[in-house]
C-alpha cells in the first residue's frame, strides 16, 4: 500500500509544480519496483554467498524493504508543506528511524551467564547484511527522491 500511495503522491507533487503527465506515474512506479526487486535480489545473492541460514524469506525481506516507502511518503508531503529543507531534516530522521528498526530486528538474544554462546558466523552475517540492508536505506531514498519524478525540490 505504501509503494502505491508514494506513486500516487509523487504525481501529485508534480502536478501541484506543474511537472505532471500520465507517463510519470508509470515511469515512477516501474522505477520503484525494479530497485524494490533489484535489493531483494541483492540481498538473497549476500546471504547465499555468506552461506548464511535464516528464517528471513524472500517476503520478509521484501516487505523489510517496502518500509522505506513510509519515509518516502512524509518526506514528500513534509516537503509540499515546508520546502526542501523540511524535505531533507525528516528523510534524515526516517532513514534513521528505519536504520534502528532493521538493526534491531536482526540483534541476536544475548546468552545466559554461563551459557553456552552459539557460533558468531552465520548470526553475525545475517547482522551484517540486515546492517548492509539498513546502510543503503538513506543514500538509496536520499539520491533516488532528489533525482526521481517525486522530488520536491523548489522550481520557483
Amino acid at each position: 500500500m505504501a509503494f502505491i500511495t508514494y506513486v500516487l503522491l509523487a504525481g501529485m507533487a508534480l502536478g501541484i509544480q506543474k511537472r505532471f503527465s500520465p507517463e510519470v506515474l508509470g515511469l515512477c512506479a516501474s522505477t520503484a519496483l525494479v530497485w524494490v526487486v533489484m535489493e531483494v535480489l541483492a540481498l538473497l545473492l549476500g546471504l547465499y554467498l555468506a552461506t548464511v541460514r535464516s528464517d528471513l524469506s524472500t517476503f520478509h525481506l521484501l516487505a523489510y524493504s517496502g518500509y522505506k516507502y513510509v519515509g518516502m511518503i512524509l518526506s514528500v508531503l513534509t516537503g509540499l508543506l515546508f520546502g526542501s529543507n523540511g524535505y531533507y531534516v525528516v528523510l534524515a530522521w526516517t532513514s534513521s528511524a528505519l536504520m534502528y528498526f532493521i538493526v534491531s530486528l536482526g540483534c541476536p538474544p544475548v546468552p545466559a551467564p554461563g551459557g553456552r554462546s552459539s557460533s558468531p558466523g552465520p548470526a553475525s552475517a545475517l547482522l551484517s547484511s540486515r546492517c548492509a540492508l539498513c546502510g543503503q536505506q538513506p543514500w538509496a531514498l536520499t539520491a533516488w527522491a532528489a533525482q526521481g519524478p517525486g522530488s520536491v525540490s523548489s522550481s520557483t
